[in-house]
This record gives structure tokens, sequence and C-alpha cells, in this order.
């Protein structure tokens, strides 16, 4: 019987790493591919943790001649920048605060790899992530919770088709990041002891503002109001990509006491300033729906909700408005429910669905 192909990406990071390592022990027949994604100025100095550096390809092509695996470098620079770069951009010019990584791994990770992949007559793509793929009674593919909560990375890819977990192997996910590192450790691999790459790989400095001025030159608005829920000027902004929902640092407004965002208003360039408690909502709604562990949502259906990668999580009802919209109502108010960012439900450890916040 012929071994299955399966295309591991690999960043040059420990948990990739790992991941081609445990699958090659499992018998798969592993080719390594680092992805080309992003790198808006080829002179500047790298920090060493993007995952889409030069370094990080030549660590990933050590690891692949060390555990013995062919390796290749693809570009997906046009894919990368069409669907994350431009998106995250637009978005923030909207007043929203978008997710880039999840439409990475929706449109980039996943999509263009495994097009490509299977191109090449692979079976499967893997990646180093922290979760699992359980094949439901259902018949429904989805993404489940990883061994280790305090590395769980399953919020980040609600996104995923049927298609696309039906082909993936996520070898990782049935471990902790400290087991990953022992493994690593005990191989000798380089990259053991390396950091975790930073959340957003092309804004290395983290001057979102900056990097959108110099994408869009000239579309973001000039300084606008600071304002009250009334409309009561309370001072001037930098620019709506400045802020996001429950912001409270770098406002620089003397209020006497401590104030946040909970609003922005990109039509009359205004960010809306009010009291702790206006940051909290019961209820929200969400469109770009995708229905993972259940084909679709009935009114009345409760799930554990998460509306932030760092978000515990909390219980809402459900409530389809139309073929791609759902009113969530959670049990209690949440602090900062924020346009643009994805919300994820789950159901006994693996997820429903989700979609973005509106």
């Amino acid at each position: 019987m012929d071994k299955k192909k399966v295309v591991v990406g690999m960043s040059g990071g420990v948990d990739s790493s790992v991941a081609a390592y445990l699958l090659k022990e499992q018998g798969y027949d592993v080719v390594g591919v680092n992805m080309r994604l992003w790198q808006e100025d080829e002179n500047r100095e790298e920090t060493g943790k993007e995952c889409c550096s030069l370094s990080a390809a030549e660590d990933a092509r050590r690891v692949a001649d060390q555990i013995g695996i062919p390796f290749y470098v693809m570009n997906f620079a046009d894919d990368f920048k069409k669907d994350v770069v431009d998106y995250f951009v637009a978005e923030y010019l909207k007043g929203r605060t978008p997710n880039p990584c999840i439409a990475c791994n929706r449109y980039v990770k996943w999509e263009a790899l495994l097009n490509r992949s299977l191109e090449i007559g692979a079976d499967y793509i893997a990646t180093g992530h922290y979760a699992r793929i359980r094949k439901l009674e259902n018949g429904r593919y989805a993404i489940a919770n990883s061994v280790t909560t305090a590395k769980d990375q399953t919020y980040a890819l609600y996104n995923l088709t049927q298609e696309q977990l039906s082909r993936t192997l996520m070898p990782v996910g049935e471990y902790t990041k400290d087991e990953i590192r022992a493994i690593a450790e005990k191989i000798g691999l380089r990259v053991a002891k390396k950091p975790d790459s930073q959340e957003i790989c092309f804004i290395p400095d983290h001057d979102y503002a900056g990097f959108i001025d110099r994408m869009e030159p000239g579309k973001i608005k000039g300084c606008g109001n600071f304002v009250t829920a009334k409309g009561e000027v309370l001072g001037t902004h930098q620019g709506i990509t400045h802020y996001t929902i429950g912001q409270r640092k770098g406002l620089n407004l003397a209020m006497g006491r401590p104030v946040f965002v909970t609003e922005i208003r990109p039509d009359t360039n205004e960010v809306v300033i009010g009291e702790a408690e206006d940051v909290f909502r019961k209820e929200f709604f969400a469109d770009h729906m995708n229905y993972m562990g259940v084909p679709e949502i009935k009114d009345g259906m409760r799930f554990l909700t998460k509306i932030r990668y760092a978000h515990k999580g909390a219980m809402a009802t459900l409530y389809r408005e139309d073929a791609d919209k759902v009113r969530f109502v959670f049990d209690e108010p949440q602090r900062a429910i924020t346009p643009g960012q994805a919300v994820c439900f789950y159901e006994d450890g693996y997820i429903a669905g989700g979609g973005i916040i509106l």
C-alpha cells in the first residue's frame, strides 16, 4: 500500500517542525513547504519572530534536512496581499478591527496551499496548530479543542471548509507546548527553544496606522473628534485607525477618570467615548457565517461563544436573521464586542460555526 503524501506548512517554528517529524514517524510521505507570504521592505531588519521572514525559511530548511524530508519554498505573496493585507487595510478604513490570521488561514494557508499541494499529488496538508480534527456522527468534519487550553488555536480556524478539513492533519493538537518543545529537544532540533511568532507578521512594529497609510496613502482621514454618545465633543483624536472598541490607553483625554472607546464612526470621523459599563453588551449580529460542526442553526440554539481569541467564552442564544446573518444574545453582558472580529461558537468541545461581528 502506498504511503499517503502530506505537505506540511513549515514556518520555521518549533510547532510546524515537530508536526513534520511526527507525521514522518507515523509513516506518511512528508514534504516540507515554507510559504513565502510577505516582505514589505527587503532591507528592513528582521526581529527573528516573523513567520514569513527569510531567516524563518532557512530555519525550516534546516529542520527538513535534519529529519530527512524534501523541502520547497512556495510563493503565495499575491494571494496573501489580496486576501489578507488588502482585507486588513479595507476593514480598518471602515472603522472595524479585523483578524488577519483568520483570513490567512482560510484563504492562504489552506485554500492556496491545498490547491497547489493537490496539484503535486498530495493527499493531505498539515500544520502545527494546536487543534484537532474530528469527524462527527452527523458526517461533518469539525475543528476540536486541542489537549491544552493554554495554546488552543481553534478560534482562528473556524472558517475552514468541509473539503479543507477532510484533507488536513493536525498532529500537534494531541500535545501540550511543553511536550512539543521536549520532542524537539530530544531529536536535537535547533528551533526547540525558538520564541513563538508574533500575531501579525506583516506589521512587526505594531504601527497599524502607519502601515495602512503606506498601503493606502491619503485614505486615512485626518484628526477628528472624540465625542460622547450624545454628541458632546471631548477632544481631538489622531485618526480612527489608531483605535479599537474597549481601548483605554493612548486616548490622551483629561477626564479625571478612566474612559473607553465604545464606537468608531468612519462616516463622520468620530470616536465615541464612554464609561466602563458602556463597553459591555449582551446582543450583537454577525454575518459571513461558516457552519462547521452543524449544517445550519435554528432559532434558540445555544452555544459557548467566543468573541475574540483570548475570550474564555460565554453562553449565548442564536437566532437566524437570514441566510447569512445571525443574532447572538449572551446570557450576561460581555466586554468589547468588536465589529470586524470573529465570533466562534462551540458545542461539546468542537466548533459548530462562526462569522464576522457586525
